[in-house]
């Protein structure tokens, strides 16, 4: 990772703790009790792993997985960071 790409996720974290409290993060994430391997696939929407490594790793189904972060996505909480090739979750 090159320093302005360090720098930029940095302002990105920084913005985004300040748009959404985390309690409020938490519950836009998993809404419901026992939605553990949804918080486990939102953490791991770093900017480094596809949608396909996040269901793995999260075991989740990469259908219900892609409905979640389109989800995301519309509450402001996630993006695309795209190299070129598959593009990769990130959140805040």
């Amino acid at each position: 990772m090159s320093n302005q790409e360090a720098y930029l996720r940095a302002i990105l974290a920084t913005v985004g703790r300040q748009a959404f409290r985390p309690e409020a993060l938490a519950e836009l994430v998993a809404p419901t009790a026992g939605s553990e391997k949804q918080i486990a696939a939102y953490n791991l929407c770093d900017g480094e792993h596809t949608q396909t490594e996040i269901a793995l790793a999260a075991k989740l189904d990469r259908s219900n997985l892609s409905k979640l972060i389109a989800k995301w996505e519309g509450l402001g909480i996630v993006f695309r960071l795209s190299d070129g090739g598959e593009s990769k979750p990130m959140h805040i």
